[in-house]
This record gives C-alpha cells, structure tokens and sequence, in this order.
C-alpha cells in the first residue's frame, strides 16, 4: 500500500490533446511521475471549450488512464488556465492609511489589491490576477516590500491579467462534470514557467514561449517578477493547416508531414528532397517536394515569432532596466519542430533555448515526460505540490478491495491547532494568485 504523501494531479486542457498527470516529491525534493492520461482534444478551440460534452469525455479518458496507469483514484485536480481570451493590462494605483505611526502590514496591500479589483473591465470580462510588480511608500520608489515600512501612502505598479468569465467557467464545468474538484487553478504560462525555467532566469530577464496547438503564451520574467504575459491566437495547428491547403492532403497526412521531415528553415532542404504520400482511395501517390514544405512552415511560424517579438517590444525590453539577459526560453508541443530555435534567434537577434521539464523531475522517470510537450502538465502537478493545502486522495491496493481514504499533510491539522502567537501573519504566505483561486472555488461550487 502506498504511504499517503502529498500528492498532486496536473489537468492540462490542451487544443491539442487532454493530459492529466498524477506526481509526488521523492526524498530528493524531485518530481515522481506516478502516472499519465492523454487523450485527443475534440471540444476545444484556441484554449477556449467549444464542446462541452465532448471535453467532459475526453477530461475523463485521460483521467481514467492516469489513474490505472497510477493505481490512484483520482479525485481532485489542479486547472491551467489559457485561451485567446486571456489578456494582460498595467495599472497603478494607491491608497491613504489611515494611521501612519502603524507599519505597513498585509491588510494595508489586501486594501490595495482590492481597490485593482475593483476595476470595471469590459462586459463578460473578470480580473484574473492581481500581481504588484514594485511599491512606493510615500513617493520612494522600487520598493520590493514594503511590508514593516512606515508611510501614508502605499502606492504600486500591477500587472493585471484579465479573462472571460463564461470561458473559465465552461473549464469548471466541465471538470466538475467529470466527477473531480478543483483543488487549485493557475495560468498555464505560469505552469509552463515553474517547470521550464530556472530562478537565475527569471532574475536575469527571459521569455517563455510555449507553443501549443491551438495557441502560443507569453510570459516575460525580469527581477523574479511576471512582468508581461499575453495569448497569440496562434500555434502549431495553424502550421498543419497550411501544410493541408499547400499541399492538397488531408490533415493525419499534414500532422506527420510536419512531425518527421517539417523544418522551420527552407535552406536546408535540397531541391531534389521528394517525399510519396500515399493516395486517397484508388488514386496514385502525391509526391510532396521537402524545400516547399519547409517554406509553408517557414512562413506560418516566422508569423508567430513576428508576434511574439511585438509583445517583447511591447513590454520595452531594449530600456536599460528591462533587458532580458537570458534571452527566449521555447516550450509545448511547436518548439519541437526542427530548427525553430535557430529561426527564433534569426528574426529576435535574442539567445534561445528549448525549455525542457526534465530539471525538476526525478532520474529514472520516462523519457516522454522531459519532452517540452508536457511542460504545463509537470508546472501544473508542481504547483498542486506546492500548495500548502490539505487533499484527499483515495490509495487503491490492487490486492485488496478496501479503497482507503487518506487526509494529506495532516501537519496541517497540526499548524491549525497552534495559538495566533505563534503564528501571527499566516496571510504572508499566501500568494495574490492563491487568494484569486480560492474565491473562484467557491464561485465553482456555488455556481455549478
């Protein structure tokens, strides 16, 4: 019987496929795969459910597989959030306090954050996330905290993600209708971020571009701050699309074309490079020249980088206190595709990487969970690992019929027993984003 240790299940509602993934931390600190689901995305469009029913029963075949695969029941699931709905904003605000002989505490930014609540979006649109990127305490500026400081008026620049609340809704209903919890909800380029890049980055100012099917999502990191994100309607589905209407196939044929002889730099092919498709019914094999294949690519994905390289533009990159030292970080299922980092270094003039999950997992886990394909899965099982949060996982013995209901971290029982002497501020450690994911649960189960 397994030890009922802190467990965590990531569902990544994908474009392109579904994937949940069950994990835990070993006595090393890294992640063990205990299991995986995937099945193929039918209801969902751009990042955004289309299909209701037809996400409920892939949510459940992935589900199902990560389960059996895992011997877990399981019960609840930590969401990623993305779809070409999301949408970032700047915004500064401030309040006066009342007394300024008390030291700024964390009723004094909770006021703060809730007047940016306050905030009257487009119709249908709700704040996601409220994230301060640095204070000021009666006009001293750059302020990482100002926690302890004494001052009148608090005042911050915020980063403020936005999202249509009937889409973030139609996820939670969709994973409630497949019998699971939510049991926590981040932004998939968050996810992406904690499993792909390292803290030195995030200090040094990079960009993580992760190309999924239906979308591409942008997160720029400077000081180890979110700085900017944003949503390209775009992502390597459209490149399929292409390679369809170029080259009169049908879309299986298009997807393979890609996958084995796709590259994103036409130089390299020979003009001579064919390769035979076989026909549809009774008709003879097409015969598809590689240099026009890559040039289909090439077009499609210089596009998306082009797009890519307009947010970093927009977020200022070239001032002095907002270089990106450590350059592009390239992620998802698109960054797989044959001398894309090349083509991005090309058009960007920036240094890229491809961002593998592989850092954070454990040695002997299988190789097809380091492919940068599974990066929002692994960030998403991370972050349920990290939240300091009680979850009931039910443990199945396959030689026993008894399922067994285990309570996690019961430490947890134990911190709530202790006097609030002893643990004055318990507010400090929860983060903006925590806060968020805790009243959009509660709006879950009282709405669904």
């Amino acid at each position: 019987m397994m030890n009922p240790e802190k467990i965590a299940v990531g569902l990544d509602i994908g474009t392109t496929k579904i994937v949940a993934m069950i994990g835990r931390k070993n006595e090393y600190g890294k992640l063990e795969i205990l299991g995986m689901g995937k099945a193929k995305s039918l209801g969902v469009h751009r990042g955004v459910v289309t299909n209701i029913t037809q996400t409920i029963e892939s949510i459940k075949q992935a589900i199902e597989e990560a389960a059996t695969n895992s011997g877990l029941a399981i019960k609840s699931v930590v969401v990623g959030i993305a779809g070409q709905h999301i949408r970032s904003l700047q915004h500064s605000d401030y309040i006066i306090r009342q007394n300024s002989d008390d030291v700024i505490e964390n009723a004094d930014i909770d006021n703060l954050i809730q007047n940016v609540h306050n905030l009257v979006m487009l119709p249908g649109e709700e704040i996601i996330h409220v994230l301060p990127q640095e204070f000021k305490v009666d006009g001293q500026a750059e302020i990482r905290e100002p926690r302890g400081m004494y001052g009148s008026r608090l005042e911050a620049n915020f980063h403020i993600v936005v999202g249509q609340i009937s889409s973030i809704k139609n996820i939670g209903r969709c994973v409630k209708s497949s019998d699971l919890n939510v049991a926590d909800i981040t932004l998939e380029p968050l996810a992406s971020a904690e499993a792909v890049l390292s803290r030195e980055e995030k200090e040094a100012g990079v960009v993580l571009v992760d190309i999924g099917g239906g979308t591409t999502d942008v997160a720029i990191f400077k000081d180890g701050i979110i700085r900017h994100t944003a949503v390209i309607p775009f992502g390597g589905n459209v490149i399929t699309e292409d390679i369809k209407e170029g080259c009169s196939i049908i879309e299986k044929q298009a997807e393979l074309l890609k996958i084995k002889f796709g590259s994103a730099w036409p130089g390299e092919n020979k003009e001579n490079e064919i390769v035979s498709i076989p026909g549809l019914r009774g008709r003879d094999p097409k015969e598809i020249s590689l240099k026009n294949l890559s040039k289909i690519i090439h077009a499609r994905v210089v596009e998306i980088i082009e797009q890519v390289y307009l947010e970093i533009k927009n977020y200022g990159y070239d001032e002095n206190k907002k270089k990106l030292i450590a350059g592009i970080v390239l992620t998802g299922g698109g960054s797989q595709l044959k001398h894309i980092k090349q083509l991005v270094e090309f058009v960007t003039g920036m240094d890229t990487r491809i961002g593998y999950p592989n850092e954070h997992l454990a040695s002997e886990s299988d190789d097809e969970f380091s492919s940068p394909a599974y990066a929002t899965a692994v960030g998403l099982v991370l972050k349920g690992l990290t939240e300091d949060r009680s979850e009931e996982i039910a443990v199945i013995d396959p030689n026993d019929d008894e399922v067994q209901t285990y309570k996690q971290k019961e430490k947890d029982q134990e911190d709530d027993t202790t006097s609030p002497e002893e643990n004055p501020t318990p507010k400090a450690r929860k983060g903006f984003l925590d806060n968020w994911a805790d009243k959009f649960r509660k709006f879950l189960n009282e709405d669904l």
